[in-house]
């Protein structure tokens, strides 16, 4: 019987079982090969591993960290420098016609198919272990400075810790966590290289450096996102597990070419932190018993919507551990997988290797769920599918991006659904923004102006005496005023009139003002006045991410 790499580590004994279940472990929901992962925790050496999987996987395996190894220059140009850069492989031998390139990783076989066509002749493959590998290709090849931190990369923990530009970003990601960020932005441009991360939802300068550490700062973290470092012309996303003091971090990284070079964005999250619970989101009282007594239907689908960033995966996450029972089965497709719940099945989203929203749907539907969650819907498949499983008796969750929640009608129509399967499947649509909480230290009372009374939509008559709280800025919140977010929700139940209306394919400006007209809808901008009467955040805040032309008075709503 063929052992996996796994059982065959075990067996030659080069790792314990728990060393193996640790490994695995460590790879999931990541892309992180066995082997690769096995040598990351320090479990087994890179070079042995190398050698049991050639055997495994039938190839030779080749030593290319001995020393005095050479290859002449004959043989290095049957392979184009940017072939062995891009490819990530070397040739090492030519015998009896036939060229053998070293690779890292057995699925680069096919090269060889390729290789063979441009060059005209016989090409097999043989497995190296991969540092050796980096090593060798900078050493023969040469190249920028992203093939020299790659091939730096391929020493021991001790040489990594040390390198500059390892600690450059050790104490980026560092610095970040620290400061509470939510993102990283590494932008360059006019001779240096700015970073800035993301506080609250405010973008903060933190630090510049020289333009000369642009490309290895870049090279390093392609690299531990898994992405191409030889590729600098197409947008790239990878994803990277770090553990900083202490804490598990996920990291999202996204790279955009612009015209002064590579830009990327990570977004961090903390794997260590506890999931909010339904209490915990911001619902008054009102609206959490609403909410609650939505989620608890048999069926139907519930939507989220809102900007990226503004939280609604914490709130569906919320409604899933508000519901998670024992006698209640939970399939979620996700991308990616945020935080794991113990008793829920989570699927990661893979479009690679084609594990799309609609396709694990298709399969969920066999599993005999109670609930679902999908991701996102995006298309027209994903959207139909959502619709008849919510007509089945299935309870679905899932988000759509738009302004506001009566737009997630409209929205579904424009995907392409049948407005009587939006007008039958649809039970509310929640849509959300986050704003900057008032710092409790310094926080001021001062009595509003009627005009900004006016602009939330009350009535200056009736909230005569009423103080609201403005920031001022101390030490606490680092002079912002603010330290903190708070959710605004705006809540919108589906009755008979907005179905009659959907089913006919109403406007959404009609859909919008019969939603309020029937007290069905319950505006952004109410519960941003809650809020700012509660003295939880400001005026400003609430009219930052509120539109005033649809601020009808609160005491009217």
């Amino acid at each position: 019987m063929t052992r996996t790499l796994g059982e065959q580590l075990v067996a030659n004994g080069l790792l314990s079982q728990e060393q193996l279940r640790a490994a695995q472990a460590s790879q999931r929901g990541g892309d992180l090969s066995l082997a690769a992962a096995v040598v990351k925790l320090g479990a087994a050496d890179e070079s042995a591993v190398a050698r049991v999987q050639a055997k495994l996987e039938g190839l030779p395996f080749v030593d290319l960290s001995r020393a005095g190894l050479s290859i002449s220059d004959a043989l290095l140009d049957k392979v184009p420098t940017e072939i062995a850069q891009d490819q990530g492989l070397l040739p090492v031998l030519e015998k009896d016609g036939r060229l053998i390139i070293a690779i890292d990783d057995p699925f680069k076989r096919m090269i060889a198919d390729q290789l063979s066509f441009s060059t005209g002749g016989e090409v097999a493959c043989a497995l190296a272990a991969p540092g050796a590998l980096r090593r060798a290709i900078a050493k023969f090849y040469g190249g920028s400075a992203e093939q020299a931190v790659a091939a730096s990369l391929g020493g021991s923990d001790d040489d990594e810790s040390d390198a500059p530009i390892v600690r450059l970003v050790t104490r980026m990601f560092q610095d970040a966590l620290r400061e509470r960020a939510s993102d990283i932005h590494i932008e360059p441009g006019h001779g240096r290289v700015r970073v800035r991360i993301r506080v609250d939802g405010m973008l903060r300068d933190v630090a510049e450096h020289p333009e000369h550490l642009h490309a290895p700062l870049i090279s390093r973290l392609k690299i531990m996102a898994r992405m191409d470092i030889a590729e600098k012309r197409k947008p790239q996303d990878g994803r990277m597990g770090l553990k900083i003091d202490g804490r598990e971090i996920d990291v999202r990284a996204s790279i955009l070419p612009s015209n002064h070079g590579e830009t990327m964005v990570m977004r961090l999250l903390d794997r260590s932190a506890s999931l909010i619970g339904l209490r915990e989101l911001g619902f008054d009282e009102e609206d959490f018993a609403w909410f609650k007594r939505q989620i608890a239907r048999p069926n139907g689908i519930c939507l989220v919507t809102g900007p990226t960033g503004s939280g609604k995966t914490t709130s569906l996450y919320a409604a899933l551990s508000e519901l998670n029972r024992p006698d209640v089965k939970i399939i979620t497709a996700e991308d990616p997988v945020e935080y794991h719940i113990p008793g829920i099945n989570q699927v990661q989203v893979n479009s690679r290797i084609g594990v799309t929203f609609s396709r694990i749907l298709k399969a969920m539907l066999r599993c005999a769920p109670n609930v679902i969650l999908v991701g996102e819907i995006r298309d027209l498949e994903t959207a139909e599918i959502a619709i008849q499983a919510a007509l089945t008796g299935h309870l679905v969750f899932s988000t759509v991006h738009t302004n506001d929640a009566p737009s997630a009608l409209t929205r579904l129509s424009d995907l392409g659904v049948k407005p009587f399967l939006v007008s039958a499947a649809v039970q509310f649509v929640m849509a959300q923004r986050l704003v900057r909480r008032l710092c409790p230290e310094c926080a001021e009372e001062y009595d509003p102006h009627p005009a900004e009374l006016h602009s939330l939509g009350l009535d200056p008559g009736l909230m005569e005496g009423q103080r609201f709280k403005r920031p001022r800025g101390c030490t606490a919140c680092e002079g912002a005023g603010y330290r903190g977010r708070v959710a605004l929700f705006e809540l919108m139940e589906m009755n008979h009139e907005l179905r009659e209306l959907c089913f006919r394919g109403a406007a959404l400006d009609e859909l919008r003002v019969t939603a309020l007209s029937s007290g069905s809808l319950r505006p952004l901008i109410r519960d941003g006045a809650r809020k700012v009467i509660k003295g939880a955040t400001s005026v400003t805040e609430v009219l930052r991410v509120c539109r005033e032309e649809h601020a009808p008075s609160l005491e009217e709503a």
